[in-house]
């Protein structure tokens, strides 16, 4: 989700006439005992300290070097420190927050037993000032969400430039072809990121049998990495297709059982382009002023979901009213062009703030 929404946001500004260059990390897992002592040296977090990459930083600088640039803008918090050569050079510096990173390493931790979630809970509180410090240094934070927003400002103290540039999305046509089921329910995997790891061990062993209740007929479709466990009944998984459109196939309904989230899920903007039904936990939905019943449904707990499925399923109306008003909300809240306009007026505003303090 995050670099389909770095790869739309470089699509958007390039449209919109800008020049960007690319500096992008090398993506090898981090050894974790080379982590901790990074971090013990850094004094920053883990989460920070597994992304530290001085080679990453030395671009950086030896490009803001060799040419002028308006602006740098960093994609995510633990992206900043290789930006460090902008900050003594003097080029503004911008942070897109996809998330609040604190909020889901201390929601992670209170669903983590023992001596482990209390360690994430210690590191959640390091990484919450480490991120407050991170908002009253750069020269804006842009956040996704009036929500991030709100949790931003606490974190800083109400100090830094925060503003709200929505994830852009483009109109996409629907998936080619149906799924088998009565109704087809498909779910997205990926591993790596516990939030997601915790949504699908919550949804197969208490969403899925319920929904299996209300409506006999329905077949589960994984997408995505293998979910590690025996297949439940009526199950069937896929492994990440070439093309998305695949896995939002017409007639399906899409279920995003998120616990632990911040920022939004660019899967049900994608639903919601292709004109696919969404069922999502007040977590998963939260951010994007949908509301329940109105552009998808909302489901607290399994007895809920398998309500919500079983609803759709028996009442095409509702159905298509969802995803005409999901149409609607992508076009008028997330059109890429629109998007792109609010992204160059707050860069615009900084260059110009910059400006002035350099008279």
């Amino acid at each position: 989700g995050g670099r389909l929404l770095l790869a739309l946001t470089l699509e958007g500004l390039e449209a919109a006439g800008c020049r960007t260059t690319l500096v992008a990390p090398d993506l090898k897992p981090a050894d974790p005992k080379r982590v901790a002592f990074r971090s013990v040296l850094s004094g920053h977090p883990l989460a920070i300290a597994r992304h530290l990459q001085p080679t990453l930083a030395q671009e950086v600088e030896r490009r803001l070097l060799a040419e002028r640039f308006d602006l740098v803008h960093v994609e995510q918090l633990q992206a900043l420190p290789q930006a460090e050569a902008a900050f003594r050079l003097g080029v503004p510096v911008v942070l897109r927050e996809q998330n609040v990173e604190s909020d889901l390493w201390a929601a992670t931790a209170a669903r983590t037993p023992g001596l482990k979630g209390r360690l994430l809970g210690i590191e959640s509180r390091r990484l919450a000032r480490w991120e407050g410090k991170a908002v009253r240094r750069v020269a804006a934070t842009l956040p996704l969400t009036e929500e991030d927003a709100s949790r931003l400002r606490f974190l800083s103290g109400g100090i830094g430039r925060i503003r709200v540039v929505r994830a852009p999305f483009p109109d996409l046509p629907p998936g080619p072809s149906p799924l088998p089921g009565d109704p087809p329910l498909v779910l997205l995997v990926s591993r790596g990121w516990l939030p997601n790891e915790d949504s699908v061990a919550w949804f197969l062993r208490e969403v899925w049998p319920a929904v299996r209740v209300e409506a006999p007929g329905a077949v589960l479709h994984v997408f995505g990495a293998d979910p590690g466990s025996t297949p439940p009944a009526a199950a069937v998984h896929h492994p990440a297709p070439q093309d998305s459109a695949e896995a939002f196939a017409p007639g399906s309904i899409l279920a995003v059982p998120l616990r632990i989230a911040s920022g939004v899920r660019m899967k049900i903007l994608e639903a919601w382009a292709r004109g696919v039904p969404v069922v999502g936990t007040p977590a998963a939905v939260a951010g994007l002023e949908a509301e329940d019943g109105r552009e998808l449904l909302v489901a607290a707990d399994a007895r809920d979901f398998a309500r919500a499925v079983a609803r759709l399923h028996r009442e095409p109306g509702l159905a298509r009213s969802l995803v005409e008003e999901g149409r609607r909300a992508r076009l008028e809240r997330h059109d890429p062009a629109r998007v792109a306009a609010d992204l160059l007026a707050v860069y615009r505003g900084v260059r110009e703030a910059a400006e002035s303090a350099a008279r």
